[in-house]
C-alpha cells in the first residue's frame, strides 16, 4: 500500500452531525455515479469504528496493512518519578503513584510529548499495532478503509488520517466521514475541497446539522448540505440553509424503495434508476460549491 502520489483532482467529505441520516448512502452513490461518468474515484471510508461503506461497494480487498503508533515504554529503573511527563501530557493517558509511572494506553494517542520531556530518558517509543487499513477496488470506484481496534478509540483520529494518505491522486476523493462533530470528524473533515453535510427535515436533524456547520466553519471548508428523507417532517432546515447562506444540494425524497435497496445492501442508483440523475445533479452541485 504505497503512499500518495499527488492530490487529487477534488476531495468530497460527506459528514453528518449525527449517525442515521444517510452519509454513507450519499458517499457510495456519489462515488458510483462519478465512476459512471468516466471519473477515476476513490471512497476512503473513514468511520473506523464502525466502517460500513463495504457493505454497499463490495470490494475485493487486494490490500491489507497493519497500523501501528508509538506507545510509551517506562524503564522504571531509570524513572525518578518527577512527573514530567504527566504534565506534558494532554490526554490524562500517564499517572505518577507513589513515583511509579503508570500508563493507560487506551487513553494515548501517541504523540510523544512524554518520552520528549523525560530528563531520564525512561520512557522510550514502542510500536503497537491499533487498527488496520484495507484497500480494494469495486465498480470501476478505489476502495479504503480503516478499522480500529477494540478498546482503542483513542487511536481514531491517527488511523483517519492514516486512511486519508491513501487518497494517491484520483479526479475525486469521497471522504465517508464519521458522524457527529468528535475528533476523527474533523480529521476526516480537514483539507477538503467541500463538505457535503447530510441532514434530516427533523428538530434533531436541524440541530445536530447547526452545530455540524460550526464545526465545519471552524476548519474552514466550504460546505453544502443534503437534506434526506425530504417529506417526512418540515421545511425548517431548508429555511435555515437560505438563512445561514448554506447551499441546499439536492434533497432525496422520502421513499420506501431506497429503504428497502439499503436494507439488502444494494446502491440506490442502481437499485432505483430513477433516482441516479438526483445523485448525477448532487455532483454536478458538489463541483459548482468547489468552483469547478
Amino acid at each position: 500500500m504505497s503512499g500518495p502520489s499527488a492530490r487529487p483532482g477534488l476531495v468530497v467529505a460527506v459528514a453528518s452531525g449525527k449517525g442515521g441520516t444517510g452519509k454513507t448512502t450519499v458517499a457510495a452513490n456519489l462515488a458510483v455515479v462519478a465512476a459512471a461518468r468516466g471519473l477515476s474515484v476513490v471512497l476512503a471510508d473513514c468511520d473506523v469504528e464502525e466502517p460500513n461503506a463495504h457493505i454497499f461497494l463490495k470490494p475485493e480487498i487486494d490490500d491489507v496493512q497493519p497500523v501501528m503508533l508509538a506507545r510509551p515504554a517506562v524503564n522504571n529503573e531509570l524513572c525518578t518519578g518527577c512527573g514530567e511527563c504527566v504534565e506534558a501530557c494532554q490526554f490524562n493517558a500517564i499517572a505518577c503513584v507513589k513515583r511509579t509511572v503508570v500508563i493507560f494506553p487506551e487513553l494515548c494517542h501517541g504523540c510523544g510529548a512524554c518520552w520528549l520531556v523525560c530528563p531520564e530518558k525512561a520512557i522510550t517509543e514502542a510500536q503497537q499495532q491499533v487498527g488496520v487499513i484495507e484497500a480494494g477496488r469495486s465498480n470501476g470506484v478505489r476502495f479504503v478503509h480503516g478499522l480500529v481496534e477494540i478498546g482503542e478509540a483513542a487511536a481514531s483520529p491517527p488511523i483517519v488520517r492514516r486512511v486519508k494518505a491513501q487518497l494517491r491522486s484520483p479526479d475525486l476523493a469521497i471522504i465517508d466521514a464519521p458522524p457527529g462533530t468528535t475528533c476523527p470528524m474533523v480529521a476526516a473533515v480537514n483539507d477538503s475541497d467541500v463538505a457535503c453535510l447530510v441532514t434530516e427535515p427533523t428538530p434533531f436533524g436541524l440541530h445536530d446539522l447547526t452545530i455540524a456547520v460550526e464545526t465545519v466553519r471552524e476548519i474552514g471548508v466550504p460546505m453544502g448540505v443534503v437534506v434526506n428523507r425530504a417529506g417526512i417532517g418540515d421545511d425548517r432546515v431548508q429555511e435555515y440553509c437560505r438563512r445561514e447562506g448554506i447551499p441546499l444540494l439536492v434533497e432525496i425524497p422520502h421513499d420506501l424503495r431506497i429503504a428497502q435497496a439499503y436494507s439488502r445492501g444494494e446502491i440506490v442508483s442502481d437499485a432505483v434508476p430513477a433516482l441516479r440523475p438526483l445523485f448525477d445533479a448532487l455532483l454536478t452541485r458538489i463541483q459548482e460549491v468547489a468552483g469547478q
